[in-house]
Order: C-alpha cells, then sequence, then structure tokens
C-alpha cells in the first residue's frame, strides 16, 4: 500500500470508506454559482462547486446556524479525500468528536478540484486564474446561498484547506466560532515549499507536448518529473523507511506510484491547483484572527519544516492561538498527517470545548 503521505496530499481518485457500520451516510450535491467574478479579473457565468455533506442543519431561536462544521482538503483533492477510515472513521462516528447525529458537517471540493469546475471540463487554459482568494469566496457563497448556512461552529482544513482556514479567520472572522489548520504556514509560500511547486509547473511547461495547456495527449515527461517531486514532498521518513527497508521495495512502490498519477493527474488541473497557492500570504492580518485557534504541524513534514520557526512566531500573533508541533514517530506520516485523526484528536477535542458557545439565557 501507498504511504498515507502521499494518498492525502494528493489524492487524485475519489477515496470513500466505511468503518463498520459507524459512519453515517454522505450525500452529495452540487450548486452552481451564477455570476462569479474571480480575483484576476476573470469571470464564470457559472461555477459549479461540488459537495459532500454528513448530518443536518441545527438553528438557534434567531435562526443562526449553531453545529455545521466546514471540512477542507489539500492540493489536488476532494471533499471526499476526508471521507476515509483513519479521517472519517475517528471523528464521525456516534460519540466522536465530530458526530454527524450531531454537527452539520460540509465538505466541499475547492474550484479545480474534485466534480467542482476544472480547466479539464473542457475551458483548459482558458480557465479563469483561480487563487485561495476565490476558493474561499465559492466556499462561502455555497454555505450562505447554497446550503442556508449562516454561521459556523469549526473549520478544519488539511494542508491547502490548512491555509484557507487562514483566509478565512482573516475575511469573515464574525463567520466562525474556532479554526484547526493542519499542515502549513501563515506566510507566503516560499523557500523549499515553492522550490518543489515551481519545478514541477516549470516540468509541465516545458514539455514540447504541453502545447500551452491544448496537448492532443498528456505531457508524460513533465508530468512523470511533476509526480516525483509529489512523492518527495509528501514523505514521511520513519515510515517510508519502516514500509520500505530495501532498494527492491523502494523502487517498485516509486514506479506504481508514479505510473498510478501519470493515469490520474490532468496537467492543466495541476498547473493550476499548484498555482493558485501563488499570492497566498495572510501573514500582514493575523492578528485580526481573534477566534480560537488550534494549529498543528508535525516535525516530519517536508513542506513545511519546523526548524524554520516560522509557525511558532506567527502563531503568537494570533490572541487565542495554540501551536502544537507534534515530534516525528512512527505514529505520524509526514504532511500526510494532517489526515491521521487519531495522532491529532485530542487538540481538536481541547478546541472545542474552548470555544463551546456559552449557555442560553433562560
Amino acid at each position: 500500500m501507498r504511504p498515507a503521505a502521499i494518498a492525502t496530499l494528493f489524492a487524485m481518485l475519489t477515496l470513500i470508506a466505511s468503518t463498520a457500520g459507524a459512519q453515517p451516510v454522505a450525500t452529495d450535491g452540487d450548486f452552481e454559482l451564477r455570476d462569479f467574478k474571480f480575483k484576476s479579473g476573470e469571470s464564470m457565468a457559472a461555477l459549479n462547486i461540488h459537495y459532500t455533506s454528513l448530518g443536518k442543519p441545527v438553528r438557534d431561536a434567531q435562526g443562526r446556524v449553531t453545529n455545521a462544521v466546514l471540512l477542507l482538503h489539500g492540493t489536488g483533492g476532494s471533499g471526499k479525500s476526508l471521507i476515509r477510515p483513519i479521517f472519517s472513521g475517528v471523528l464521525f462516528g456516534p460519540g466522536q468528536l465530530l458526530d454527524a447525529n450531531r454537527y452539520y458537517i460540509v465538505l466541499p471540493d475547492g474550484i479545480g478540484h474534485g466534480k467542482s469546475s476544472k480547466p479539464s471540463d473542457g475551458l483548459r487554459a482558458k480557465f479563469p486564474q483561480y487563487d485561495y482568494d476565490d476558493m474561499v469566496l465559492a466556499q462561502k457563497r455555497l454555505l450562505e446561498e447554497g446550503l442556508g448556512v449562516n454561521h459556523l461552529r469549526l473549520i478544519l482544513g488539511t494542508s491547502m484547506g490548512c491555509m484557507h482556514a487562514f483566509v478565512w479567520g482573516e475575511t469573515s472572522p464574525d463567520f466562525v466560532d474556532a479554526l484547526m489548520p493542519l499542515a502549513c504556514l501563515p506566510v507566503q509560500i516560499a523557500g523549499r515549499n515553492r522550490a518543489w511547486r515551481k519545478m514541477a509547473i516549470d516540468a509541465i511547461r516545458n514539455d514540447p507536448e504541453w502545447l500551452g495547456g491544448n496537448y492532443a495527449k498528456p505531457p508524460r515527461t513533465g508530468l512523470q518529473v511533476a509526480a516525483d517531486l509529489l512523492i518527495l514532498a509528501g514523505a514521511a521518513p520513519i515510515q517510508m523507511q519502516k514500509s520500505y527497508p530495501t532498494r527492491d521495495s523502494i523502487d517498485k512502490y516509486v514506479e506504481e506510484t508514479v505510473g498510478h498519477y501519470l493515469q490520474e493527474i490532468d496537467a492543466n488541473d495541476f498547473l493550476y491547483a499548484v498555482a493558485s497557492s501563488r499570492n497566498y500570504d495572510p501573514s500582514a492580518k493575523l492578528e485580526s484572527i481573534r477566534v480560537p485557534v488550534m494549529y498543528i504541524n508535525s516535525a516530519d513534514d517536508f513542506i513545511n519544516p519546523p526548524e524554520l520557526g516560522i509557525a511558532e512566531r506567527e502563531s503568537r500573533r494570533m490572541p487565542n492561538a495554540r501551536f502544537v508541533l507534534l515530534p516525528a514517530s512512527e505514529q505520524t506520516y509526514g504532511h500526510g498527517t494532517h489526515t491521521r485523526a487519531a495522532v491529532w484528536q485530542e487538540y481538536l477535542k481541547e478546541l472545542l470545548e474552548k470555544s463551546a458557545p456559552p449557555p442560553a439565557a433562560h
């Protein structure tokens, strides 16, 4: 089996799993955003946002939704990439922290991802150049216009979703009670994180078969370089050494995983998804995030190396934030630790208790 770090970082397949009857039934839906204006100045007459939901919304006497939870996936994934035993099987079942009998759980597919509108639907390189601000705006419009959700109990985001959580905290500070960003940094993407992204983008764009995005067949050479970089970016050193302790075993794993990516990745979808982080930088307004924040990274994360000290420094600027660095161990999975809910669920419990609304007055 592939290490969870790889599967969760760029999950290009729809992954649906259940856990012995404990996981509630998920419902799929689509909502069309009319006349959607992108930050780039481009627009689409109709932008489709696909979502998965569990549970039902509960409203207080004033009509405010009190139990909605927004869960945000990583780059290349989808809402369903979080419906897996290691995530939903730990959180959504009866008596668990995000019990779908108590919470209304919404898992949208970001713009350019899953079954939401994306370049490979037909526009290819003419698809608007979306960014994280556009993706968060689409999420909010889905909630408000499509699902009637006017308030969130929690936003929990993994990887790209982690960064979206910081954008949400700054752009809609009164819309959510608590934030739980997992596996990212609240600063501009630079250094090694930007380096591997640029190398992957350049590899595809420099492939003669890319043809400016109008390729007749996939630009295989560029995609192979991108796939190699994805493996390194998502690698968990301890898990990889444990699972593949010989040269032959790791060689076989690389060959199989690259082959999987070559079958599943569309070059334009990949370029757009990776490039959408280009102007992300919440660092200037972190002080405006005043709701409780439980911010977690893992020490074996190649993409967000702990030795930079950025997470500790920036988290101190948010009045109600706690940063936790999970030490590398046989329980962590590199960047993919964000989907291993058993590793960090105790911190989610702490956040839910800390951010619980006061009892209603009688």
